[in-house]
């Protein structure tokens, strides 16, 4: 997207968005989310769906960092998780996390905990065989969210509609609860925007512009009206990709995440009990 057409779409959203700019950094002025805790349940968008506000990420430098753990080590993070509150887990068909989420789940009745995983599939027969293949490796009947993966085309909406056609109907069969998608680029973002289909959206969104798809003060007009649409907004990379290396840096992405009011909830990779831990803390905090 040239500079010229991106300031007058950026102009046009936040005209759209009815944005108050507070000062400061952080623009993009709303109420505060009412919330008090990271294990509160949310509504996502116009689904019937109630992830909790934290969602613990399997997906930390492609789940790299959640592998590592080993299959009882993540087992151990996400059953803790469980019984701080937490219920919703988010992995992907890239961070080969399924296998762990399975073995971690084992035992765990369905109804308690919330599942999002991710396709990377470019065309129908792939999907197909992907949605088999997970509802298999997750040892469940239906994913919650299932999205189609990292768009990094503007012409994405046209492009995957074979794609989007089997999630439809797989949310008809029952597969599925709700589908959307996440990009990594901003011409993927902007063009998604407008984009009637998606359930929910998982968007990279933190105030120091780290592993972002655009300036935090160019995302957030687009996040407030997507949410305006009625759809589920899901944040991810709310601490970078390293948390920033500090703990009060943690909190003010925090503080400012919950300030925009149009991030339902969020993904966060955690490496061991004392950082859940740490954010339950700060969620707290930063509602304070």
């Amino acid at each position: 997207m040239s500079e010229v057409s991106r300031r007058d779409f950026l102009a046009g959203i936040t005209a759209a968005a009815g944005v108050a700019t507070l000062g400061g950094r952080f623009a993009l002025g709303a109420e505060p989310a009412k919330i008090k805790k990271g294990s509160d349940l949310v509504k996502l968008g116009r689904t019937d769906l109630q992830p909790t506000v934290l969602g613990m990420g399997t997906g930390t430098v492609s789940g790299t960092q959640q592998r590592a753990l080993g299959f009882d080590g993540f087992t151990e993070l996400m059953r803790y998780g469980l019984e701080r509150g937490l219920r919703y887990i988010d992995t992907a068909d890239m961070y080969q996390t399924h296998p762990f989420v399975k073995r971690a789940m084992e035992g765990v009745a369905r109804d308690k905990y919330f599942i999002q995983t991710k396709t990377v599939a470019k065309d129908a027969k792939k999907a197909k065989a992907d949605i088999e293949r997970f509802l298999k490796e997750l040892n469940t009947d239906y994913v919650d969210t299932l999205l189609i993966h990292c768009m990094t085309r503007k012409g994405w909406p046209t492009d995957m509609r074979p794609v989007m056609d089997v999630l439809d109907e797989a949310k008809k069969k029952g597969q599925v609860r709700a589908v959307g998608f996440s990009c990594h680029e901003w011409d993927p973002l902007a063009s998604g925007v407008d984009t009637d289909w998606p359930d929910v959206q998982l968007v990279r969104i933190n105030p120091f512009d780290d592993k972002m798809d655009g300036k935090h003060e160019e995302v957030a007009p687009l996040i407030k009206k997507a949410h305006e649409k009625g759809r589920g907004m899901i944040g991810m990379k709310i601490y970078g990709e390293t948390g920033f290396g500090s703990r009060e840096k943690r909190l003010e992405s925090l503080k400012y995440v919950f300030k925009l009011g149009c991030v339902d909830c969020f993904t966060i990779g955690f490496r061991s009990t004392q950082q859940l831990d740490e954010t339950l803390k700060l969620i707290e905090e930063a509602q304070a």
